[in-house]
């Protein structure tokens, strides 16, 4: 399984649920396991230049591919994109993941 997460900052706090509302259209993709749009409660006093967390899990990296390629991502693209600041992804793995010391 593949985890994808993105991590979002807004610079124009005025624009914060503009932005989540853009990313909530990727919710109506079909392609993911799961798929969450989280805003950052900011519990962490070094995390807090994050605003909204974009958390998706895929069967395989196939699926990721066909997430991106559905119309609904680029249409959250181009209503996001103006308005934040920072864009940080990462996909990994799942079944190669560290869990334990090692």
């Amino acid at each position: 399984m593949i985890r994808h997460i993105v991590f979002f900052n807004v610079a124009d706090r005025a624009n914060l649920e503009a932005v989540r509302a853009g990313l909530s259209i990727l919710t109506e993709i079909p392609h993911a396991r799961l798929l969450e749009i989280g805003t950052n409660v900011k519990t962490d006093q070094l995390g807090t230049d994050v605003d909204l967390v974009v958390y998706g899990e895929f069967d395989d990296e196939a699926a990721l591919a066909a997430y991106k390629a559905h119309p609904n991502y680029q249409i959250s693209i181009e209503r996001v994109r103006p308005l934040r600041e920072m864009r940080i992804a990462a996909d990994y793995e799942s079944g190669t993941a560290v869990r334990e010391a090692i």
